[in-house]
């Protein structure tokens, strides 16, 4: 809409060379990364249910906390190593019994591993905190950050592509992450019951899920540029209040959302099959 838009520099105005303050994008990849067989941890109340189901399956797969750890790699300098653990919520659906279902909740935990560039830079970077006006106070240390690049993930909600119970542990591919000290609290606190890592006694059943997973990386570091600017003008489009009275009069002047109705024709699948096979080069090193 051309109202939305800001008008033009204002008369008299010219464009200037100046400098911006902001992040590079040295290396990034995308990939579609498939685990199979993922260990699930449950609670107790969950492993009881477990051993008394006979059909179970995953209704919802969230990413509720990530960890990203980055490390330069030896006698290749400029490339790190960038590490990257998923702690998935999963809401499981098991039947009990009597036409009964009863939804239990587990943790998955998934990791995968990129190389990318991230070049090299031997600077610290000091910043002002911007409380320090007090001519008398004293000093606060401030530290400096690391001359290792940033990792970025971007990524959707995992894609479930079934979950099965194994009888013995050895047949589940379970995570670094075993005990319960490995997880975070936050990923502890979502959940409504405390987890389970007891894996004493034999002939106990476990849950697994494989899962698929959409991601994007990249490796950033600050970086000055010189851009092209005009001066910023305020907008002309006045803010409009709501009609909170008249609820449908709002809603019949919403626009209707017909791209939501119409599938997608921007490539042919053919298309799509040679891109991905084409993406994989990179990522999964």
């Amino acid at each position: 809409m051309a109202e939305n838009r800001f008008p033009c520099a204002p008369s008299g105005s010219t464009r200037e060379t100046v400098c911006i303050d902001t992040n590079r994008i040295l290396d990034s990849c995308r990939d579609r990364d498939c685990f199979e067989n993922v260990r699930v941890y449950l609670s107790c109340y969950g492993n009881e249910i477990l051993e008394r189901t006979g059909a179970i399956r995953a209704k919802s797969a969230k990413i509720v906390w990530t960890f990203i750890g980055i490390d330069p790699i030896q006698f290749n300098r400029g490339f790190y190593a960038v590490t990257i653990r998923f702690y998935v919520k999963l809401v499981f659906e098991a039947c009990i019994g009597g036409g009964r279902a009863q939804e239990v909740e587990g943790v998955a935990v998934l990791e995968k591993r990129v190389i990318l560039f991230g070049g090299e830079s031997n600077v610290s970077v000091f910043k002002s905190s911007g409380c320090d006006h007090d001519f008398c106070a004293l000093p606060k240390p401030e530290c400096g950050e690391h001359s290792d690049p940033t990792a970025i993930v971007e990524v959707v909600d995992p894609v479930i592509l079934g979950s099965r119970i194994v009888e013995k542990i050895s047949d589940c591919n379970c995570c670094c992450c075993c005990q319960e000290n490995d997880l975070p609290e936050s990923v502890m606190s979502s959940m409504e019951s405390p987890l389970s890592f007891d894996d004493d006694g034999n002939g106990r059943r476990y849950l697994t899920v494989s899962l698929g997973i959409f991601s994007v990386v990249r490796i950033v570091r600050p970086t000055q540029i010189l851009v092209q600017a005009t001066e910023f003008c305020v907008p002309e489009k006045e803010c409009c209040p709501v009609e909170e009275d008249d609820p449908c009069h709002v809603f019949r002047c919403m626009p209707f959302p017909t791209s939501e109705f119409c599938p997608s024709t921007l490539s042919s699948p053919i298309q799509q099959g040679n891109g991905d096979r084409s993406s994989r080069c990179g990522c999964g090193c």
